[in-house]
């Protein structure tokens, strides 16, 4: 958990201003309506769900990182410390969010192509089994969290597994490229209290092409 402090710490060192982190976190635009996704997920849900509470995580973090400039600027260390959840939970909130965001499109869904597919069919079989797989343990997870495929850049290989909360992936020292948000809030006003229903249809909106994108992007950086 330190380094999450490290990592501010070093934002913090090389702001030319006094008090503050030298850019603010933004809210990432969509690349599709809020109705887009209907009837996968409703406009209500993915307005609620990108101007209310991932600009919540957004607003949080950038609180968070100014105290802790000022806290590291003066030198405070115990009050460092004691921020390093709100950035570590803001900051989880706002990195998980921008990933799953450009996991969905209108246009998404299907039997993915190219290496992903390759490589889903090595480490996992088949995509049906993937499939399976990665939906049994998102219903798994209890309480609030994420369901991930992400990449194991040591390894070289894809790997499944969820993360509590807003913890990031890069915690278990992976690499995300597909997200399913397990919290209530992104499929309660929709699908009550059957999850089964949602993880099933959320399959119909999941951007293939980003899924590749961003298994190719994080090839060339490992």
């Amino acid at each position: 958990m330190l380094s999450a402090v490290k990592r501010s710490l070093a934002t913090a060192i090389f702001c030319p201003s006094k008090h503050r982190v030298c850019s603010k976190h933004t809210l990432p635009a969509l690349d599709y309506a809020y109705s887009a996704l209907n009837p996968v997920i409703s406009e209500e849900i993915m307005t609620l769900h990108h101007t209310k509470h991932h600009q919540t995580y957004v607003d949080n973090l950038n609180i968070a990182e100014e105290k802790l400039a000022k806290a590291i600027q003066d030198g405070d260390i115990a009050t460092a410390i004691s921020l390093e959840p709100a950035v570590k939970f803001n900051g989880g909130g706002h990195i998980n969010h921008s990933v799953f965001w450009t996991n969905l499109s209108p246009q998404g869904g299907g039997i993915p192509k190219g290496d992903i597919k390759e490589l889903i069919e090595r480490d996992f079989s088949s995509f049906d089994k993937f499939k399976e797989l990665m939906s049994t343990q998102s219903l798994g997870i209890q309480g609030s969290g994420w369901s991930w495929l992400g990449w194991n850049p040591r390894h070289g290989r894809l790997r499944l597994t969820t993360c509590p909360n807003q913890d990031p992936l890069s915690m278990q020292g992976l690499i995300p490229l597909l997200g399913i948000d397990m919290w209530e809030h992104a499929f309660y006003l929709q699908y009550k209290n059957v999850k089964a229903n949602y993880v099933k249809a959320i399959w119909e909106v999941i951007n293939w092409e980003n899924v590749n994108q961003r298994l190719d992007d994080a090839r060339m950086s490992s």
